[in-house]
């Protein structure tokens, strides 16, 4: 495992908070978060070994699954929950996992992370199999609900990743692609919610966007198989169409659009006809 310290833990490099003004604590948060993309694009190489082991899985019919605790593990979970209205796809394809279940997500459950096991019961509950990756998401790199199960993961052959935010961590030994964003002491010491919960957001976002244009759900720069669950996504869809196909007519492209359910296949029906 190498010379392991966690960085996250490392005491904020400002003092007396309680005596900065609000826009001087709004300041330095700032100055803090500006940091934070640089530190993800040296982990770009990193993050590209990953996408590229999640899209050869997925395209063979593998789900992707996320797990964490606390607000790494709400982290997965939001970027889950985002995969099927954005990109159409069907629930059950991307699955965000967090230590303490359902209840977890909107308040702290003691001791849910500490567990070894419990990892592991979560995702056979999801009959979890070696066509699936598994992304744990732990920014101080040791906790023990997410390794656990990447170590069952590994005797299993499924393919495993983790985010973390601390070098050389116990996560990263225990995930077949690592992905490392060092962002520093936080400032309010120890709150890993800031920049190292906003560095495994991007790293999510890269990961899920990435994987999704592989899979053929995005075409040219648009969202064509969004879900039309509201009157704005349903209004971006029909520009979408009419832009697609040099409709000037609103009302024909929004009856299109609802006929077919999604902008690619309103527009594959359209130029079939």
């Amino acid at each position: 495992m190498g010379n392991f310290i966690k960085v996250t833990e490392q005491s904020s490099r400002y003092n007396h908070l309680e005596k900065m003004s609000i826009q001087e604590i709004l300041t330095n948060i700032n100055q803090e978060d500006k940091t934070v993309p640089d530190a993800v694009e040296k982990a770009i190489p990193q993050i590209e070994k990953l996408v590229s082991a999640i899209s050869d899985k997925m395209l063979q019919g593998g789900r992707l699954f996320y797990m964490g605790a606390g607000t790494s593990g709400r982290l997965g979970i939001l970027d889950a929950s985002e995969c099927p209205p954005t990109y159409g796809v069907p629930h059950g394809l991307v699955i965000g996992l967090i230590a303490g279940g359902e209840k977890a997500i909107t308040q702290a459950v003691e001791f849910a992370e500490d567990s070894a096991d419990e990892g592991w019961s979560d995702l056979q509950k999801h009959f979890i199999n070696d066509k699936d990756v598994v992304i744990g998401l732990a920014a101080s790199g040791t906790t023990p609900y997410v390794i656990g199960a990447l170590k069952e993961c590994r005797k299993r052959g499924i393919i495993t990743g983790s985010i973390s935010c601390n070098p050389n961590s116990p996560v990263s030994e225990a995930a077949d692609f690592p992905v490392e964003v060092v962002v520093g002491p936080e400032f309010v010491t120890g709150s890993t919610r800031m920049k190292s919960g906003t560095a495994q957001k991007l790293v999510l976002n890269m990961i899920s966007t990435a994987v999704m244009i592989q899979l053929g759900r995005v075409e040219d720069n648009k969202m064509v198989n969004m879900q039309l669950s509201n009157i704005k996504l349903v209004d971006r869809g029909v520009k979408m169409v009419m832009d697609n196909l040099g409709l000037n007519d609103y009302e024909k492209a929004k009856d299109l659009l609802l006929k077919y359910g999604s902008v690619k296949k309103a527009v594959e029906s359209f130029e079939s006809e």
